[in-house]
């Protein structure tokens, strides 16, 4: 991972930066190996699995597509959770408007409904199917084996042996938890942060560990001993679950925090208003809840996964019958723009963290074991 040379290379860019600014003023889940094996540029087979997703129009009339529907089914967050259910269904409204294709969308309110919900959706002659959320994996995977003319596909997981009527979608979500742990790290004044996770799991596991190792890479950076305080709410859709922990941590010292826990985190970033600290979000750019206490977001954009998908189905291409991997590279994932809370020295480190990712210079750990090797081989290269 050349971490003493990036090392030597971010403190050498940052001094160049000063001086610049001062001269111009479970099996269902998406398993680790699964994406391991599948990252972009590791093997030759992943060219083949992302097909032409370049989110290039598709010509509605030569195709017949506007005679076809395309529906979803949310995780219990709902469709307006403004997280990652809500980004898929704008892919999905995107793709309408781009193709012409009918979509719908099928609310959950618990997960005894996943089985439900998707017969609502083959109801409606919907010939693509998408589940949002591992949890939805069994219900989706049953429902696929009993409708095998039907295509179907899920966010956030995949499965050993995938029907070649699904199509199994993950995120190497633990690649922009890195990009905003270093920034948090960079940013914070206290030297305390906090990540706050909503059900613990493979999924949930990337965006903890890659968190926790980029705060641990800034740390050493920038010369800091920073701590991060770690609770998980048992839900996703706890909003008074996350204002309890969030105020909890901005009172024992955390001036920034981390959620990975859907609607769970809107509690957080409540409480991160009315302490006057920070929040980082997730899934989507969320500094629209709060623009002053909104320090960065880790983006893992559904919508573009959903939309590029979804077209390469009604160009009849062949996505049954295995996973896809997104992040970086394929620019699924990643930091907001727009940093109005802290300040471009930061920012451009951040960028050359993202850049070291995409060559695999950096490797962010995904899980427990991946991150004890991380901070093996960090400590040594120091």
């Amino acid at each position: 991972m050349k971490h003493s040379l990036l090392k030597k290379s971010l403190i050498l860019f940052c001094i160049l930066s000063v001086f610049l600014s001062g001269c111009a003023a479970e099996s269902t889940a998406a398993g680790t190996e699964v994406i391991k094996t599948w990252k972009a540029g590791e093997s030759e087979e992943i060219s083949d699995r992302v097909f032409n997703l370049d989110g290039s129009d598709t010509d509605a009339e030569d195709s017949g597509i506007s005679e076809k529907k395309i529906g979803m089914v949310t995780d219990i967050g709902g469709i307006d959770d403004e997280s990652f259910n809500q980004s898929a269904w704008e892919g999905l409204q995107s793709l309408e408007k781009d193709t012409g294709v009918v979509t719908t969308y099928v609310e959950s309110s618990d997960s005894s409904e996943y089985s439900g919900n998707i017969d609502k959706l083959l109801e409606r002659d919907c010939s693509l199917c998408w589940c949002i959320g591992y949890a939805s994996a069994d219900a989706m995977l049953e429902k696929a084996k009993e409708n095998p003319d039907t295509s179907f596909a899920i966010i956030d997981s995949s499965y050993g042996d995938t029907p070649s009527n699904v199509t199994g979608v993950v995120f190497r979500a633990e690649e922009p938890s890195f990009i905003v742990g270093y920034i948090a790290a960079a940013a914070t004044k206290t030297g305390k942060i906090g990540f706050v996770g909503g059900i613990t799991g493979e999924i949930i596991d990337q965006f903890e560990y890659g968190f926790r190792a980029g705060v641990a890479y800034a740390s050493s950076v920038y010369g800091k001993n920073v701590d991060i305080d770690i609770e998980y709410a048992d839900s996703f859709n706890d909003e008074e679950k996350g204002r309890e922990i969030g105020k909890r941590m901005f009172d024992e010292g955390c001036d920034i925090v981390y959620h990975a826990a859907g609607g769970v985190g809107i509690g957080v970033i409540e409480e991160a208003v009315k302490a006057d600290k920070f929040a980082i979000g997730v899934d989507r750019d969320q500094s629209y809840l709060a623009p002053k206490n909104v320090l960065t977001s880790a983006m893992k954009l559904v919508n573009v996964a959903v939309e590029r998908v979804s077209k390469a189905y009604l160009k009849d291409e062949e996505i049954g019958g295995k996973t896809l991997s997104f992040g970086l590279t394929e620019g699924a994932v990643g930091i907001p723009e727009n940093h109005d809370n802290y300040n471009d020295e930061i920012y451009d480190s951040a960028l050359v963290i993202e850049d070291r990712i995409k060559s695999g210079e950096i490797d962010p750990p995904a899980n427990l074991e991946e991150y004890e090797k991380f901070m093996e081989d960090f400590e040594k290269n120091e």
